[in-house]
Parts: structure tokens; C-alpha cells; sequence
């Protein structure tokens, strides 16, 4: 088992931060209309990519030098000037201060989710994919429909206009790895992830199964065609952020994934006081 000091932590937290930095500098280019914004704090990064997005907080801030009050009202300042909610990461690496500050100025809880990290090495070997199975490298062009079987595994009745078209744009970012598997011809899940060279981390993530295709090992199959190519590509550690207890985190597990720890997004919303 690995010992998760601070070190690995800010290498682990740009999992989450550096896909919402590139999301932010690609809407910028293709949908200006959002405002999309990054700026660095703290050694991290502060994230607006649209009301009501999933994408756009800030995450890795603190890690590397102490987090303190003035950044803390940056923060604040940058998502105030966009008329969105505060949302910032932290973890149990964290300074206790520092949650402590959170905590004076009156923030809540938006989410709890579990870092699982796994030591990749190009030498490994991988069993092969399902019978009737073709696992392969995602085409650009095939964005649209990925991103189509990502929202229906999420959202059966809909995805919520701020989550739709989320997918496509990772298709163009530098250092995306995007697999697709197709049963019988027809694309039936996806999985994407993005290499951080500047953490050699693999940050995993965009992953979804049509429902008449579930329960075949597609998704394994996925992890580990992404996980060879992570390894190829130089990448030290594959990490995935899940909720707790879900099948994302079975899955990853059950391929030799840990929990590094817990992070959790703290909230305030200054609309409402």
C-alpha cells in the first residue's frame, strides 16, 4: 500500500483540476457565450465553465503552500464575479486550519466522493477483451454518439441541458485517450481519460455502458485498454474520483484500484446569503 502524503495528493488532485482547466479554455473557443473563465490559486486552479455546469470549481489549492484567508477571498471574489456558487475541493491533507476557515465563513457540503488511485506499469499484461467484443481507440467523429451513451447512463430520461455535449469537447483536448467497445458492430460503451504529463497521472473518467449491454465486462475491458496506453504513455498513476459504494468504484477496485482518501466539495452561494 502507498503512503498518501501531501506530495501525492496535489499530483492526485489534478485528476479533477486539469480537465475542468481545459474544459474552460475550450468553451471559451466554442462557446463564448458561457463566459467560461480559469485562473491559478493557491498551486491549483479556479474553474467557471457555466451556471448550473457540472464542470467549474477549485481544486488543488493548498496542497503545496498554505491556503490562507486572502486566497480564500479570491477565490470567493472570482465566482462572485460570475454570479455562481463557491465550490472548492479539499481533502484530509488538507491543514485542519484551512477547514476551519471554511467552516467560520459558513460553507456546506456539496459532495463526498472517494480519489482511487492505481500504479501503472507498461509490462503489464491484460486479459483479452470479452468474446464478441472489439475494444478500440474512440475516433473524433465519434464524439457526439460516446457522449450520447455517457448522458443515457447517467440520465435515462434526459440529460439536463448543462450536462449535455460534455464528452465532445474532451475528444480534442491534448492528451485525451478516448476507447470505444463495439459488440456485433455497434458501439455499446465508452471510457475516456486525459494524461497529465506534468503529474504523470491518467485522470479517468467519461465512462458509460448502453443498457442492453451491461453486465458483459465492458467496462473492465475499457479500464484496461485505457490503463495500457496510460502506462505507454508515461503515466505513473491511474485515478478515478467516484462516489461511494457505486459500481464505478467496484469496478475499479476489483482491478486493483485503492482509496487514497476523501475529498469533499464544501458550497456556499452568496445569492442566498
Amino acid at each position: 500500500m502507498l503512503f498518501v502524503d501531501k506530495a501525492l495528493a496535489r499530483r492526485f488532485e489534478a485528476c479533477e483540476e486539469m480537465p475542468q482547466v481545459l474544459y474552460a479554455r475550450a468553451f471559451q473557443k466554442t462557446r463564448p457565450e458561457i463566459g467560461a473563465a480559469e485562473e491559478e490559486i493557491c498551486g491549483g486552479h479556479m474553474v467557471f465553465a457555466g451556471l448550473g455546469s457540472p464542470i467549474g470549481r477549485a481544486t488543488g489549492a493548498g496542497l503545496d503552500r498554505p491556503f490562507t484567508a486572502e486566497d480564500l477571498d479570491r477565490v470567493e471574489e472570482f465566482y462572485r464575479s460570475h454570479s455562481a456558487p463557491v465550490q472548492v475541493d479539499l481533502c484530509p491533507l488538507h491543514d485542519a486550519a484551512v477547514f476551519g476557515m471554511f467552516k467560520e465563513r459558513g460553507y456546506g457540503i456539496a459532495e463526498l466522493n472517494n480519489v482511487l488511485y492505481r500504479r501503472l506499469d507498461p509490462k503489464e499484461k491484460f486479459p483479452a477483451a470479452p468474446g464478441g467484443c472489439e475494444i478500440r481507440r474512440g475516433r473524433r467523429e465519434e464524439a457526439a454518439e460516446s457522449g450520447t451513451i455517457v448522458e443515457r447512463a447517467f440520465f435515462p430520461e434526459g440529460a439536463p441541458e448543462a450536462f449535455r455535449g460534455l464528452l465532445e469537447p474532451l475528444y480534442q483536448m491534448e492528451g485525451a485517450l478516448a476507447f470505444v467497445a463495439s459488440v456485433d458492430g455497434t458501439m455499446a460503451a465508452c471510457g475516456t481519460g486525459l494524461n497529465i504529463p506534468e503529474h504523470c497521472i491518467f485522470a479517468l473518467g467519461g465512462a458509460g455502458t448502453m443498457l442492453k449491454y451491461r453486465g458483459r465486462g465492458l467496462q473492465t475491458a475499457l479500464l484496461r485498454a485505457r490503463m495500457t496506453a496510460a502506462a505507454d504513455a508515461g503515466c505513473e498513476y491511474a485515478v478515478v474520483v467516484t462516489n461511494g459504494g457505486s459500481t464505478s468504484q467496484r469496478n475499479c477496485e476489483r482491478l486493483g484500484f485503492r482509496v487514497a482518501y476523501s475529498k469533499v466539495t464544501v458550497i456556499k452561494n452568496f445569492a442566498i446569503g
